[in-house]
């Protein structure tokens, strides 16, 4: 956990340019170049954003296991999202392969690596039923499970045999009854029939994995306390359920496969970093591959055709990944490049494919030698730039900015800066464990073209820093010093002459929901003169209780307890016992199938807003989830925000004063 202060020494590293937001930030902070806006000036506001709404989004990518296809989910490539696969030799243009009357999103691909398992639920209801599509037969998604279930499902491995299908379910099937507890079946395709083959105590929110060769299913448990999980191996036949890795009830342990289904590799939380082995769970030996204290691993995994495992350490938000063989404990760093490539597997003659990334180049699948990862020997794979008439120049870079919390804490996130600013939006990312990176989003490069400057802070409690850095959240809860590092970094932009007092707003989906109702009910309109939370908690209590309820022990480790268990902290941390406090103006936003963050959480506060005679705006969608994603919907919604926020700009500090 984290006391007191974060060294400042964490931020050394900082690649240029940096802003510390000090009184020479002014001198620091370059201006917009003018040729990144050059391409932008051809267009409307509404011809940009239907561009920016047209451009693929990538989600899910993964390589076959013979390395001969990558298949993924792109959003706003129509209506709903959906699956495309390719060769990964860069041979022929992606293909479709799903075509769903809703969102549709890749799962896992088969062994024999001719057909994926695909899931889809109804308008963001998270209630997923899951198919499979054959690559010789794209757009026939064949059922494997029920239409709308009274359940959610986690993952769905398709064993070797085809027959049998492994997943996870908060639902007893004997008492038909919804439970919190995610449990682990083996679902018989011909038959029906789903044989329970393990039963964990607690809810939890771990995928299980069957291994390649069908005999053994990885799941996770957090059963001895909600901070805390470890890892449990089931054969597949139900028999042998036991722990094999546990190192403590409050220490988190993730781990995936080997392909040879007999090594498992982990990651394992020790004080303030994670420490990386391997386990062979026949003979139950372990041993730590990596045990650096300086090091900020967040991710490894073996892929198929390899005999090392890519290591993904995270520095300052920004992806460093290596290959690392467990035998001889040889570990290569690859080069940096600029942005962020995460290598997924390796393809042949020394090429590898994945994901490459930043805030000027849209996501985009590729291969590369893996001896020399730049750019320029990239080979497109998904060829996305076919698929948008924007170009690099179209979209604003992210620079870092840094600025320090109340009590010290060295704090970093992403401004974007518009050519003439009319004024500021803080755009907060969810979780709370997550992070914002250096990637194109479609939000703030409106936000920027509509003459917003943009700040992205990753606040306390947010992944890409260190375990410290992430854990520090839990030693306030909710509402506790994430939001004054929030509050903090507008005023660092302020005083740096970046934002004006009384044009600074905030927005964010999920926890920036949140975030934003902390923001209007906690700090005057000079601060923060208006906010629009999308899909954010208002009461912290009915949010708990209304949930899925697979998800409530995230709130409980959250706030150090259930709401029966920590009463106070929920009333002082739910915005809705403060609404009386609101200077500024409000926009709440909604999607009312939202599983996550219930449309009761709406209902609450509109109850206390209208008491109070408090005004406010109301955007609901009702064929959205926890968030607002279809391409029509992100149209209103970003033009609604960007009107809203200018409205609220012109009236300065006055906005919503009484």
């Amino acid at each position: 956990m984290l006391k007191g202060t974060f060294p400042l020494r964490a931020f050394e590293a900082l690649p240029a340019p940096i802003i510390f937001c000090t009184v020479i930030a002014l001198l620091l902070c370059p201006k917009p170049a003018a040729e990144a806006t050059e391409g932008k000036a051809r267009m409307t506001p509404a011809q940009y954003l239907d561009a920016l709404i047209k451009l693929p989004g990538l989600g899910g990518c993964e390589i076959s296991p013979d390395g001969r296809w990558a298949a993924w989910t792109w959003y706003r490539t129509g209506p709903y999202a959906d699956v495309y696969a390719a060769r990964t030799d860069g041979s022929a243009p992606p293909v479709r392969l799903t075509r769903g009357a809703d969102d549709t999103v890749f799962v896992s691909w088969t062994m024999d690596s001719r057909s994926i398992v695909v899931s889809q639920d109804h308008e963001g209801d998270e209630r997923a039923q899951l198919f499979r599509v054959d690559l010789s037969a794209p757009l026939k998604m064949i059922p494997l499970t029920e239409p709308h279930p009274r359940f959610y499902l986690r993952g769905g491995d398709l064993h070797p045999n085809g027959r049998w299908l492994v997943y996870g379910a908060n639902y007893d099937f004997k008492l038909e009854k919804e439970i919190e507890q995610t449990l682990v079946y083996r679902h018989d395709l011909k038959t029906g029939q789903r044989k329970l083959l393990a039963r964990p105590q607690r809810a939890g929110a771990g995928v299980p994995e069957l291994n390649p060769q069908g005999t053994r299913v990885l799941y996770t448990r957090c059963d001895l306390d909600p901070a805390g999980q470890q890892i449990w191996l089931v054969d597949v036949d139900g028999k042998g359920d036991h722990e094999i890795l546990n190192f403590g009830p409050k220490v988190k342990v993730e781990a995936s496969w080997f392909p040879d289904g007999r090594r498992v590799i982990f990651l394992a939380e020790h004080g303030s970093y994670r420490r990386l082995g391997v386990l062979d769970v026949e003979s139950g030996q372990s041993r730590w591959l990596i045990d650096d204290p300086k090091r900020n691993i967040e991710a490894a995994f073996v892929p198929f055709g390899s005999k090392k495992a890519v290591v993904v350490e995270v520095r300052l938000a920004r992806l460093r990944c290596s290959l690392l063989d467990p035998d001889s404990g040889v570990e290569i760093s690859l080069p940096d490049v600029a942005g962020n490539l995460m290598p997924l597997a390796p393809i042949g003659l020394g090429r590898w494919a994945g994901e490459y990334y930043s805030s000027t180049q849209p996501a985009e699948i590729v291969s590369f030698p893996i001896d020399d990862p730049r750019p320029r020997k990239m080979t497109s794979i998904s060829r996305v730039w076919e698929r948008t008439a924007l170009t690099a120049r179209d979209f604003t870079a992210a620079r870092d900015f840094v600025w320090h919390s109340v009590d010290g804490l060295a704090v970093h996130g992403w401004l974007y800066r518009a050519r003439k600013p009319v004024g500021t939006i803080v755009y907060i990312h969810g979780g709370p464990t997550a992070h914002s990176e250096d990637q194109v989003n479609i939000d703030i490069q409106f936000f920027v073209f509509q003459g917003f400057n943009v700040l992205d802070p990753n606040y306390r409690g947010s992944t890409g820093y260190g375990l410290d850095f992430q854990e520090a959240i839990k030693k306030e809860g909710w509402g506790g010093l994430e939001q004054e590092d929030i509050r903090t970094g507008i005023e660092a932009l302020i005083a740096a002459g970046i934002a004006s007092a009384g044009k600074v707003g905030v927005t964010g989906t999920s926890y920036g929901g949140y975030s934003s109702w902390w923001a209007i009910t906690h700090w005057p309109p000079s601060v923060v003169a208006a906010s629009a939370p999308i899909c954010g908690m208002t009461d912290l209590v009915v949010d708990y209780e209304t949930t899925r309820p697979d998800l409530r022990p995230y709130s409980e480790e959250m706030m150090g307890g259930s709401p029966g268990q920590v009463p106070g902290r929920y009333h002082d941390r739910s915005p809705v016992n403060f609404v009386d406090r609101i200077r500024g103006r409000l926009l709440i936003v909604q999607g009312l199938q939202d599983p996550n963050v219930t449309p009761k959480n709406v209902s609450q506060v509109t109850a206390a807003l209208d008491r109070r005679g408090i005004p406010y705006q109301l955007l609901a969608f009702k064929d959205e989830g926890h968030g607002i994603g279809r391409p029509k919907n992100v149209r209103v919604l970003c033009l609604r925000l960007a009107e809203f926020f200018k409205e609220a700009f012109a009236s300065g500090s006055r906005a919503g004063s009484r």
